[in-house]
């Protein structure tokens, strides 16, 4: 499906807009220039604006009434299976209507999209209404033999009463009233039929073609399941294998349904991506699941290794999607305050994967240009000193009342925080589950009245 639009005409849809994006990641937010401050792009005139993505095959969702709509499209509409989906959704949400592209998942669109907003999906096209299944347009991994015109006679025969018996098999077909005997037939061939192939008079013919699978490489945030993402709530909610490390994939179950899981011990990163590679790659729809945001020391960088350095023909077709999540260093910062408040930088001290030599000269880099330092895997049981070892590299650069936060299990039941400062900072407190920020020269820590402690680093620079 090309890029989705959504179309908004002030700034009262806009919470709805987001809601709908989330659902549809690779969509655009329209809105009118003048009366919508945020969007992703801006159109001058709505009808020109219309029309325009209508020409361009584009799925069209307008936040908006669908007389606007329609009289923006009259003029362009002529053969209805090159028509993109066009939907009307109600001002408040409540109300999704598939106006155009019913051939081309208009209606399946909508239901997404209802579901997603919790609304009903006004679906009038008649085969849809009683058997919630479009005949003319198959799901991913089937293909319709028929032309249209003997498709839409058969459509209307059985509408009309018609007994129909099933050839084959098909989940998607489930809904039908299939008989025994009939005098109309579906039949589901199981890959596609030689050039020579006459279909049957009175009947439909599907065939199977092998679907591309999807690898959606998933971040849940530190743990709380109020920072899971719609787009990554979704993405848990629709894949049908979930493979992770196993305290991760225990965390998700109790948000999700009877899925296939796949985990694996924590050093195994490797391993775990090309295991949803492959999994990926035999049509399965995989979420790959990282605790705070995939991209940052976690799996997202883990998959496009592997898919370099090891490509297999399996994974060629496989749709790749990285979902952000919350990451452990913002959660940390906003259980104290701001202290990512300017410039800042993310170092790893875990020595597995490079010398510590590289550590040594990133940390004295960071001391050199004064930025924050956000400080992942300080310390573990096979890695005891490496926390110490950094304190000390910094107190040649930093004052000893530096502030620094350490922040334990995000958005566990455990959670835990500390404001310290550089030289008070006992490295023994620290573990693997914890997140360091060290202040720059410009990092302030002070309390309210009431007792609360708050961290934060000026926007303004102020060189001494």
């Amino acid at each position: 499906m090309a890029e989705p639009a959504i179309l908004i005409l002030s700034d009262a849809s806009w919470a709805i807009a987001q809601q709908i994006q989330a659902v549809l990641p690779q969509s655009s937010i329209y809105g009118l220039r003048g009366r919508v401050a945020q969007a992703d792009i801006y159109y001058d005139r709505f009808t020109d604006q219309v029309s325009q993505l209508f020409r361009a095959g584009r799925p069209i969702l307008g936040i908006c009434a669908s007389g606007i709509l329609i009289t923006s499209l009259v003029g362009l509409l002529q053969d209805k299976r090159l028509h993109p989906p066009v939907l009307a959704i109600a001002a408040d949400g409540s109300v999704v209507v598939p106006l155009l592209g019913s051939l081309q998942g208009a209606n399946q669109l909508a239901r997404l999209v209802a579901e997603h907003l919790g609304a009903v999906a006004a679906i009038t096209t008649a085969a849809e209404v009683k058997w919630q299944t479009n005949l003319l347009t198959p799901p991913p991994g089937y293909v319709l033999l028929n032309s249209d015109q003997t498709a839409k006679v058969f459509v209307a025969d059985v509408l009309a009463g018609a007994e129909l018996q099933l050839e084959g098999e098909a989940d998607w077909l489930r809904s039908l009233p299939f008989q025994a005997q009939g005098s109309h037939r579906i039949q589901v061939l199981a890959e596609a039929p030689t050039p020579d192939y006459l279909i049957p008079d009175h009947t439909l013919v599907y065939y199977r073609v092998p679907v591309p699978g999807k690898l959606m490489i998933v971040g849940i945030g530190p743990g709380d399941r109020a920072w899971l993402s719609p787009e990554a709530k979704t993405a848990l909610d629709t894949a049908t294998d979930l493979v992770g490390y196993y305290t991760y994939l225990d965390l998700v179950k109790p948000w999700l349904g009877q899925q296939n899981y796949h985990g694996s011990d924590n050093r195994q990163e490797s391993d775990r991506a090309k295991q949803a590679l492959d999994l990926a790659g035999t049509g399965a729809k995989v979420a790959l699941i990282s605790s705070g945001d995939p991209g940052i020391f976690a799996m997202a960088s883990a998959v496009f290794e592997v898919l370099e350095t090891q490509a297999q023909p399996l994974w060629e077709q496989i749709e790749i999607q990285v979902i952000p999540g919350i990451s452990a260093m913002q959660a940390a910062a906003a259980l104290v305050g701001a202290p990512l408040g300017h410039d800042f930088c993310v170092i790893s001290l875990s020595d597995i994967l490079k010398p510590w030599a590289v550590i040594e000269h990133r940390l004295r880099a960071a001391l050199v240009a004064d930025l924050v330092i956000a400080l992942y895997n300080p310390r573990s049981s096979q890695r005891p000193d490496q926390l110490s070892q950094a304190q000390q590299l910094l107190l040649t650069g930093r004052h000893p009342d530096t502030p620094v936060v350490l922040a334990t299990s995000l958005g566990r039941a455990n959670q835990a925080k500390q404001i310290t400062t550089l030289a008070q900072l006992n490295p023994e407190s620290v573990t693997m589950q914890t997140l360091v920020i060290v202040g720059s020269s410009q990092t302030r820590k002070f309390a309210r009245a009431n007792g609360e402690v708050w961290v934060y680093t000026p926007r303004r620079y102020s060189q001494a």
